[in-house]
């Protein structure tokens, strides 16, 4: 059996997340997790983070209903960072809009 493998947290016991569609590579948002929301995701099928606003847990789609079953969890080469590959129930971002990246910054 292998050993499953586990992110790096940083001095806060975080670790960022991407969070992309499955099906369009569409990425949707980037959150953080840490050690009780990984677990929570890895037995629920669905995403959980932790918000560094509001100091909690929080389940996506709890609320709004616009949860994100888990398709897969990559570890970047590093160990510090992870890639959430997701079929999203809705959009990902609080304002309606299908990813949090939605606002352009600059066109190079």
């Amino acid at each position: 059996m292998t050993e499953l493998l586990k992110p790096k947290y940083d001095e806060r016991g975080l670790a960022p997340v991407i969070v992309q569609d499955a099906d369009t590579g569409q990425v949707l948002t980037l959150a953080y997790l840490n050690e009780e929301a990984l677990r929570l995701t890895l037995e629920s099928g669905e995403t959980h983070f932790w918000s560094r606003s509001r100091q909690e847990l929080w389940h996506k789609g709890a609320t709004s209903g616009n949860v994100q079953r888990v398709v897969d969890i990559h570890l970047d080469c590093d160990g510090d960072a992870l890639l959430v590959r997701v079929h999203p129930a809705g959009p990902a971002c609080h304002t309606g809009n299908t990813t949090c990246f939605y606002r352009l910054l600059e066109q190079l």
